[in-house]
């Protein structure tokens, strides 16, 4: 990194006057496949990374692909082309082509193909309009996408940080994905081709970067933990309007709010829905807010049962996720009962703790211990929706409990998963990189 001499610029940095972290001005390239409009967490988690970074004095571009998440169809006014520049929030997006797979269900062949496409077409089409580059930080997964970061990397003479979300082709082979031993070998290969390559890795979890520390002791990895948007909390939201929107009146709302996909496993909650149903306890409903894969199966599973105490809601913006959570009694964090998932750290739970909502962690590791440290909440063993119905029947008749864990887990969050805080550590990180480089 240039060193800043009598408050003039040397080389290629600028440090800022007054700020505290050596604010040195880069230029990032953000590398991602799921981007705003779309929804989820890393759409969530990746824009608010930019925005706080180019707050901060950084020169941030994003390379995306045309967004069609998660329904696999191309957003009104984005299809029939190779490439689109948009800004978004004051940052400026580079979209490509990317082959959307509407329909096709748990497809891995089509979605291969679509993480495929976009690893060639961010490069064919994006890379020649990205600009000199610093930094080019990779989202993963798609692991596949990491091929076009290294070339990016390479042809700009940038860092390469890959920012780890989910340990991939692991999930995909503990989930039952990825059978094809030539191709586990293949993306095992790619994987630690990747990993070699890169300046720094970033992880999520605590147990993603211990699995990589494993394997890959010589490289530098920084935990960069999921987090919440505090800005949007402040105030604690009370969650009146949704409820009021809903008719929900003074029903105790069991809810959950993200992807509903293979890994959430959320056919707990509909056997727990139809458990509570049976012992008669007609004031606890479900609601599940979002889309994914698995919805249209989970809804007719819900209906051919004859549960009307279970409600599904499509997707609402970010913005208005606050008050969502704020509508719940209680917020539920379910994942498939996979080793992998020990390791991951779901943006859903801290925003339930942000809203000041006890949650149910239906997720052994990390996530477990979190909940448990906050005294925010319940444990509940993966995948047992006997477990669930007795953790939410408990929590249904003891407000004041529910009412206590809720304000520990609001307590906690606020304290230790402020985004702010996470985006000036990942600066940090990515300063000390470019300086050991140099």
């Amino acid at each position: 990194m240039g060193r800043a001499r009598g408050g003039a610029d040397r080389g290629r940095y600028r440090v800022s006057p007054g700020h505290p972290a050596l604010a040195a001005r880069m230029r990032i390239l953000i590398l991602t496949q799921y981007y705003p409009p779309e929804t989820g967490a890393p759409q969530n988690r990746l824009s608010d990374l930019a925005r706080r970074l180019k707050r901060r004095g950084h020169k941030v571009t994003v390379l995306t692909a045309m967004p069609n998440y998660p329904r696999g169809r191309v957003f009104e006014g984005y299809g029939g082309r190779a490439r689109l520049e948009e800004t978004i929030e004051g940052i400026r997006v580079v979209r490509t082509w990317v082959y959307a797979r509407e329909g096709a269900g748990f497809s891995f062949a089509r979605r291969l193909l679509s993480y495929l496409s976009f690893c060639a077409s961010s490069f064919a089409f994006g890379w020649s309009k990205t600009g000199p580059l610093d930094v080019v930080i990779v989202e993963s997964p798609p692991l596949f996408l990491g091929l076009s970061g290294w070339l990016i990397s390479r042809l700009r003479r940038a860092a390469m940080v890959m920012n780890v979300s989910d340990l991939w082709p692991r999930s995909a082979v503990e989930m039952g994905l990825l059978h094809d031993r030539r191709l586990v070998s293949l993306a095992t290969a790619l994987e630690e081709f990747l990993y070699r390559r890169s300046s720094l890795i970033t992880g999520q979890a605590r147990g993603i970067l211990d699995d990589i520390r494993l394997r890959f002791p010589d490289k530098p990895v920084t935990l960069i933990t999921n987090g919440v948007e505090l800005e949007s909390y402040a105030p604690a939201p009370t969650g009146s309007r949704v409820r009021e929107q809903l008719s929900l009146g003074r029903r105790f709302v069991v809810g959950y709010a993200g992807l509903h996909g293979i890994a959430q496993g959320l056919d707990v909650l509909i056997e727990a829905a139809r458990l509570i149903a049976a012992g008669g306890d007609a004031d606890v409903c479900f609601l599940l807010v979002g889309d994914g894969p698995d919805k249209a199966r989970l809804q007719g599973r819900a209906g051919s049962a004859g549960l009307r105490n279970v409600l599904f809601l499509p997707p609402v913006p970010h913005r208005e996720m606050p008050e969502v959570f704020a509508a719940f009694d209680v917020a539920v964090v379910p994942l498939k009962r996979l080793d992998v998932f020990k390791g991951v750290l779901p943006s859903k739970l801290f925003e339930a703790m942000a809203a000041g909502r006890p949650v149910i962690a239906s997720v052994d590791g990390e996530v477990r211990e979190i909940v448990e440290a906050a005294n925010g909440g319940l444990y509940v063993e993966p995948e047992r929706p006997d477990l669930m119905a007795a953790a939410i029947t408990r929590l249904y008749r003891n407000p004041a409990e529910r009412q206590a864990l809720g304000a520990n887990a609001r307590e906690y969050v606020i304290r230790h998963f402020d985004r702010e805080k996470i985006a000036e550590s990942f600066e940090r990180s990515l300063i000390e990189t470019l300086g050991q480089r140099r």
